[in-house]
């Protein structure tokens, strides 16, 4: 089983970084600069900003369906940066990190879930993707809850 995990698109926030703060308060979104080289994950690069540098922390629809499973919450965005994709192994956003995987039939409903500790990612998608059921599974940080990417088949 073979599968990708995609960044997301970079286009949707780009006018985001030319806004004051006055102007993302407004949306509910704040400009914060990493304060550690780790804790600050980028949903479009799949990496920590390093200490140092500036992201945006906004609210995100990340499951964006018509069943009871939408799905919304923080992530943290940085300018000029590429979406990541990744091909059968787990990005260096994942890593270290206890993840909550949610898996989705192609009705968009939740079909199981399984929490992993660090190292473990791979595996159990792997493992989840050997069900002909399940058509994508969005990983989100167990502790914060934050969406962390999507997972497709391929």
């Amino acid at each position: 089983m073979t599968y990708s995990i995609q960044g997301l698109s970079p286009e949707p926030f780009i006018p985001l970084f030319a806004l004051d703060d006055a102007g993302l308060a407004a949306i509910n979104a704040r400009r914060v600069i990493a304060t550690a080289d780790r804790g600050f994950p980028c949903r479009i690069s799949l990496e920590d900003a390093k200490a140092g540098e500036a992201l945006i922390l906004l609210h995100h629809t990340s499951h964006d369906v018509a069943t009871p499973y939408r799905s919304a919450y923080a992530i943290y965005v940085r300018p000029g940066v590429e979406a990541a994709t990744w091909r059968d192994e787990v990005p260096p956003v994942f890593e270290g990190r206890p993840l909550a995987l949610r898996a989705f039939d192609a009705e968009a409903m939740l079909r199981t879930a399984r929490l992993v500790g660090p190292g473990e990612a791979d595996a159990a998608i792997r493992d989840l993707f050997a069900d002909d059921a399940i058509s994508y599974i969005d990983a989100h940080n167990a502790a914060h809850g934050c969406f962390a990417a999507r997972i497709e088949r391929n």
